[in-house]
């Protein structure tokens, strides 16, 4: 075989096979690109990724090389709410695995990643990662805000029209109105949710193109990315930096700071978490606490406040917020990027917060970022909160636990107005393991706020929440009831002690009582439909490892 995978006489039978997929012979000669497209018309965030895939295509082309593209899953959190979202958090590793597989198989070059929203960019990352090729991301771009009769809106504010509707405060027709409107058309959701997270991240990681993680979806600029990502990876193919050489725990540091400064996703926890063990990287859920105790929060977006992706994307976006970042001393502009250079150099020139959607860091919204992770005898391996998204008159509270065994339970419970002021929704067994699959409660956490309990109730989970969620909502709690965590010990009416700003979470139980009570605790009878649920309830780590796969390695006769 020849220095390309389809020059020389071993390569005779694959050229014949691919001429058949309407190759030729002058692209054999040129570096074999593979394509990672998540193109899919059941998610908005993908339902464009054709086109997208097409520019590519045609720029790689062009550019001298061969491209192949393959296609991965693209679910959509939103639309799996419910029995569906025991599938979503597996679907990460699905889709890592079909990614790696696909280039592995083909012997590609290079990659081009291209995908959009919760689970499909963690997964690529993941893929990227095991892959270690020369590698650039096109992200999905981002939908517009939609124009309703109650004013303009997000996907977001559909779940908190939905606990509106619930409260008597909004009309059912407006209801419609806003199921309507409020999603206007393709692109991810115009909101801080994890798709623009994790587009964040990977834009801040350097494997996406400045300027694209933010950019309008199928506007000029967006397929301008796409056809520069398409022409530069032909050129990084041969000698250019792989995916291990870029990702060291500078630019892993960076982006979380990043995302604790945009106040993003606790969801960002998970997967970074989950790339970093691929990377083999000393990271820890209690790093993630640590960079949020010393990164400003400079910037809100809706759902935590009337701005939205656009309005933050009209001020520069990522490489504004990082320029901002960097000048208040808390960056590592060393961190190299996929297309050579470092981060420094992407940020010569950019200006920095605009005072107004991305605050200054001499006057940030809070002193400390986003997240914060919280500890106690509820939760000895940690557990995760948005901060940024909890009213001060919540960041400490105390009150009785009202325990529910499901999501289905919890929402039971807030729709027939069994919850009061003061209390502790206690939602457990939807961990990792427990759930199967660490289901995320959006619509519970959604429904909270839109019936006005926001500032007067929380929830404690060893699940997760919607990028988006905002209020008291602790969720990541580690050990998951399943795993004999603390939380199956709650009972009915049990003191729960929240303390944000000390980072602790409590139940007010002598050790000696919780030790009893998970000796004799028996959760719920709950199985597995089969299939590949089955493997990932066998084989899921915590919550504070990143949910991902834990592979067992050698062969045990």
């Amino acid at each position: 075989m020849g220095s390309r995978p389809l020059e020389g006489f071993e390569s005779t039978y694959a050229r014949a096979l691919y001429r058949a997929a309407g190759h030729g012979p002058r692209q054999f000669g040129g570096p074999l690109v593979g394509i990672i497209n998540s193109y899919s018309t059941a998610n908005p965030g993908h339902a464009h990724l054709d086109r997208l895939g097409r520019v590519v295509r045609e720029a790689v082309a062009g550019s001298g090389g061969m491209p192949i593209e393959f296609g991965v899953p693209a679910p959509c959190d939103g639309i799996a709410q419910g029995p569906g979202m025991h599938y979503i958090l597996p679907m990460r590793e699905a889709i890592a695995a079909a990614a790696e597989l696909a280039l592995q198989a083909h012997s590609c070059q290079a990659a081009v990643m291209i995908g959009s929203c919760d689970k499909i960019i963690p997964g690529l990352l993941l893929a990227a990662a095991r892959c270690n090729l020369p590698t650039l991301f096109v992200l999905g771009g981002v939908m517009p805000v939609g124009q309703t009769s109650l004013g303009p809106m997000v996907a977001s504010d559909v779940k908190e029209a939905m606990g509106r509707a619930a409260a008597g405060t909004i009309s059912l027709g407006q209801l419609d109105d806003v199921e309507a409107h409020a999603c206007p058309s393709p692109g991810a959701c115009n909101m801080m949710g994890t798709a623009l997270t994790m587009s964040c991240v990977v834009e801040t990681l350097g494997l996406g193109l400045p300027g694209s993680a933010t950019v309008a979806a199928l506007s000029d600029d967006h397929l301008a990315v796409a056809h520069d990502a398409g022409r530069r990876i032909v050129a990084l193919a041969d000698g250019g930096p792989r995916v291990r050489d870029c990702l060291d725990m500078r630019g892993i540091e960076n982006a979380i700071r990043m995302g604790l400064a945009l106040g993003g996703s606790t969801n960002m926890v998970l997967h970074v978490l989950a790339l970093s063990r691929e990377l083999g990287l000393p990271l820890t859920l209690g790093d993630f606490d640590r960079l949020s105790r010393a990164t400003p929060l400079l910037t809100r977006l809706k759902p935590s406040s009337p701005f939205t992706v656009t309005d933050f994307h009209g001020v520069g976006g990522v490489r504004a917020l990082l320029a901002e970042l960097q000048r208040a001393g808390v960056l590592d502009a060393t961190a190299p990027m996929a297309e050579g250079g470092s981060l420094g150099d992407r940020l010569n020139g950019v200006a920095g917060a605009d005072g107004s959607v991305i605050r200054p860091a001499t006057d940030p919204l809070a002193s400390e970022g986003g997240l914060a992770v919280l500890y106690g005898n509820l939760a000895p391996r940690g557990a995760v909160v948005k901060q940024s998204g909890v009213a001060p008159s919540m960041r400490r509270h105390r009150g009785p636990a009202r325990v529910c065994e499901s999501e289905e339970h919890v929402r039971e419970r807030l729709l027939s107005h069994q919850v009061a002021a003061g209390d502790v929704l206690v939602i457990r067994h939807e961990g990792p393991r427990g759930g199967p699959g660490m289901r995320e409660l959006s619509i519970p956490a959604a429904l909270l706020v839109g019936m006005g309990l926001g500032e007067s109730v929380a929830m404690v989970t060893d699940a997760r929440y919607s990028g988006a969620t905002r209020g008291p909502c602790i969720g990541h709690v580690c050990p998951e009831a399943a795993a004999g965590g603390p939380l199956a010990a709650v009972a009915e009416g049990d003191t729960i002690v929240i303390d944000i700003p000390g980072r602790r979470l409590d139940v007010e139980l002598p050790d000696a009582e919780i030790q009893r009570r998970l000796a004799t605790y028996r959760g719920p009878e709950r199985f597995a439909s089969g299939g590949f649920l089955n493997i990932y309830r066998a084989l899921a780590l915590g919550a504070d490892e990143g949910a991902g796969l834990e592979v067992h390695h050698g062969y045990e006769p």
